[in-house]
């Protein structure tokens, strides 16, 4: 039985039905989010750190984000990262500075405006459904990417690739870990012995699955899943899809900055070797979804 929703107050504002953009890493929730930050009446957060070492608190172990408190602790931390205040802006990182469109100290947003909450953090679905318990009346849009592009960047990326290395492991960290993507505890010598193209591919795997589970198990009216590709190619009706989704006017010039991004990139950028590796490693999810044949 799903629990009625939890009423946060912030800012004097009932936060109500809160929109959390979900996708493995370079999947797409970045140009997303910026679009619902420049909407009406939106306040979204992309990467506060508030809210970033929670999340990865739960990523190295995935117990915690199990536990009964972890709803109290994930609302606080969003609560934290909501907030509105004089300097706001300051604590937040380049990515969401951008999407506000910030060029000075103070916020992005007036509090006067703000009728809904969001937040576009990065890995936020390893933690979905902790965030079901915390708002059981949110609602999710989650992107997916062809799994080869979102390699290649996640190549391209250090703040992605310093996950796989062996010092980011604790003695705290927990297996099975999805946030990693090993599934077993047997896994994990073999998983540090992969080339991180592997690794990465393990990652986009996981999310996936996640994401599948959360299309099975939520209602059509709580979820939105749509693919980055669409993002990139049709975004007039992707952009048309979350604004009826949302019940907004959502920007498609604010979706890509400008410059609509390529797709199939993978074909130049990933060397034959680690192209070898990831359709072995995601195979099935990458068929499945369309993007290899068999």
């Amino acid at each position: 039985m799903r629990l009625p929703p939890h009423i946060l107050v912030v800012n004097g504002i009932k936060v109500r039905r809160p929109v959390f953009l979900l996708g493995a890493p370079h999947s797409g929730t970045d140009p997303l989010g910026r679009a619902l930050k420049r909407s009406p009446g939106f306040h979204v957060t992309m990467g506060r750190s508030c809210v970033t070492h929670v999340l990865y608190a739960f990523a190295r172990k995935p117990s915690i984000g199990e536990s009964s408190g972890a709803v109290r602790v994930l609302r606080d931390a969003l609560a934290e990262s909501w907030q509105v205040l004089p300097d706001s802006c300051r604590q937040c990182g380049p990515a969401c500075r951008e999407a506000g469109g910030v060029t000075g100290g103070g916020p992005c947003v007036a509090t006067a405006a703000v009728t809904r909450f969001g937040d576009a953090s990065p890995d936020l679905i390893y933690s979905a459904a902790t965030l079901l318990r915390a708002f059981p009346d949110a609602r999710f849009i989650q992107i997916v990417r062809d799994g080869r592009d979102v390699v290649a960047d996640m190549l391209a990326d250090p703040a992605c690739l310093a996950w796989f290395k062996p010092t980011m492991l604790s003695d705290e960290t927990e297996f099975p870990n999805a946030f990693l993507g090993v599934n077993r505890d047997e896994h994990l010598d073999k998983w540090k012995g992969m080339p991180v193209a592997g690794k990465s591919a393990l990652r986009w795997r996981s999310a996936v699955r996640l994401s599948a589970t959360l299309r099975r198990d939520l209602p059509e009216e709580q979820l939105l899943t749509l693919r980055y590709e669409d993002l990139a190619l049709r975004p007039a009706q992707a952009v048309a899809s979350v604004a009826a989704f949302l019940g907004t006017r959502v920007s498609k010039v604010a979706l890509h900055g400008g410059s609509p991004p390529e797709t199939g990139t993978w074909r130049s950028r990933l060397r034959p070797d680690d192209l070898a590796l990831v359709e072995k490693v995601a195979r099935q999810e990458l068929t499945t979804l369309g993007y290899l044949t068999s």
